[in-house]
């Protein structure tokens, strides 16, 4: 039979059709049921969850401050309704769980290793790419002190760098096999690892321009790249790109086994994005792979980035910090609050607060891209909870091609400096990263008392956490300054 629409891993089928809605919905309400059965009512029975969404993702986590296993039930049963309702539909078809997935035969060729080695030099100093020069030493502390002082990252994000900057030899990652699922993202790993000599293990579909792009990265590295290709072909270098890759939407079984394959101990990267409802689709596929490795071997260690607009809990410093500046900005902060009728510029949290909630969902990137990093953020303390070894980190807002895409993200990042946050560029961003991933690698990263301080530790948030302002209270005006800006 013909099938009509995606393939590959699915939501489930309603009576309305595939509903991202509907999944959103019952996945949030499932997490919620345990700790907070009225929360858990109100997700299901939200009528509009496309504008809806927003109140109901803070409530997941401010839920889950009720204590430790409050947060850690609401990822495991989130996870698990995920699990339990996404399917897989196969060509002909048929379609099955996802728990079913590794165990159906399938047709596809089973994938095999094709190294690719750098001939470029080893770089074992750490240093930082930003606005134009390269940072190393007295100048990348500098850096670090002016973020601080200006709130865009949290001091455990400086003084995990400067732990890197001060053992230069936890940059050999030769010891480990960094996988970077999304190879060719933007805020991934994979040029840094690379520069500095180590090994990664590459993911990304099988279109020839994303992996002509990582070979030739590779080559002016000193790192080696081992990337997927087809059991029995015999590619020569030069046809590497056109047979490399594999979808995760349709080849779980075969990257699965792939990985399981590789030598050494294995970091599983998530990078992965996808745009509207496929970046779901796509998420689910990843963690349903980092179940089937994490059943089959005891050395898989976890990395995630987070988005910085999502709602998380922050330590009283960051509140403290927030409310001076509000207090400082008294005048035009209440001619602009008459002007709209108290629609901008609310306070970024009640005073005193300990922790505080910042709440930077932003509206425009809709409720699919909020689940999908959300079940990034309950893997990852689920799989800390159970004692592996996790990366998470909350990166900084950067000018990625797919942000630059949606117009009224790009006039806000644009006007954001007015506010006191900074936009990153890529290059910073991914090299800021990648530093932050090894010193979780050599640290074994935090252990701390909540997983909302693990999620806080070394957060690179751009200043959101700490500006005077709700973030989506000033986001109509750092659109119209942003776009004032362009025009100028």
């Amino acid at each position: 039979m013909r099938v009509e629409g995606p393939t590959g891993v699915v939501f489930p089928k309603t009576d309305a059709g595939r509903s991202t809605s509907a999944l959103g919905r019952a996945v949030v309400a499932d997490a919620l049921r345990a700790v907070d059965p009225v929360g858990a009512r109100s997700a299901e029975h939200e009528t509009n969850w496309r504008h809806g969404y927003l109140g109901h993702f803070r409530r997941l986590v401010e839920a889950g401050l009720l204590s430790r296993e409050a947060a850690v039930t609401i990822a495991r049963d989130g996870l698990a309704s995920l699990h339990r309702r996404m399917t897989v539909l196969r060509a002909d078809g048929t379609e099955i769980g996802l728990a079913d997935a590794f165990g159906t035969p399938t047709e596809a060729a089973p994938l095999r290793t094709a190294t690719v080695a750098g001939t470029g030099e080893v770089d074992r100093e750490l240093s930082l790419p930003y606005r134009g020069r390269r940072l190393r030493g007295d100048d990348l502390h500098r850096r670090l002190d002016a973020w601080v002082g200006a709130g865009v990252v949290e001091p455990s994000c400086a003084d995990a760098v400067r732990a890197v900057m001060a053992n230069p030899d936890w940059l050999d990652l030769r010891d480990q096999r960094i996988v970077v699922l999304g190879a060719g993202a933007e805020m991934g790993p994979l040029p840094s690892v690379l520069r500095w000599g180590g090994d990664v293990v590459a993911v990304d579909l099988p279109r020839p321009e994303i992996w002509r792009r990582l070979l030739d990265t590779t080559r002016r590295s000193g790192g080696r790249l081992h990337l997927p290709v087809p059991a029995g072909a015999e590619p020569d270098d030069g046809a590497l790109a056109a047979r490399a890759g594999a979808d995760l939407l349709h080849n779980l079984p075969q990257v699965a086994d792939w990985l399981l394959g590789v030598d050494g101990r294995l970091v599983l990267g998530n990078y992965v994005y996808a745009d509207s409802a496929t970046n779901v689709r796509v998420a689910t596929a990843v963690d349903a792979l980092t179940l089937r490795l994490q059943d089959r071997r005891d050395d898989v260690a976890l990395a995630f980035l987070a988005t910085p607009t999502d709602v998380f809990a922050v330590p009283g410093d960051a509140v403290r910090h927030a409310e001076r500046g509000y207090a400082a900005r008294g005048i035009v902060r209440r001619s602009l609050r008459v002007a709209s009728g108290g629609r901008l510029l609310h306070r970024n949290y009640p005073p005193g607060v300990d922790p505080g909630v910042n709440d930077s969902l932003v509206p425009q990137q809709g409720p699919n891209y909020a689940l999908a990093k959300r079940l990034q953020r309950w893997r990852a303390t689920v799989a800390r909870d159970g004692g592996a070894t996790v990366s998470f980190t909350v990166a900084p807002p950067t000018r990625t091609r797919s942000v630059l895409r949606n117009r009224a993200l790009a006039a806000a990042y644009a006007g954001a400096h007015r506010f006191g946050i900074e936009v990153f560029d890529p290059a910073t961003s991914n090299t800021l990263m990648a530093a932050l991933l090894v010193h979780h690698l050599r640290t074994g990263g935090p252990a701390l008392p909540h997983p909302w301080q693990d999620e806080a530790y070394g957060a690179a948030h751009g200043g959101l956490w700490r500006v005077p302002y709700a973030p989506r209270s000033a986001l109509g005006l750092a659109v119209l300054l942003g776009l004032g800006g362009a025009r100028t």
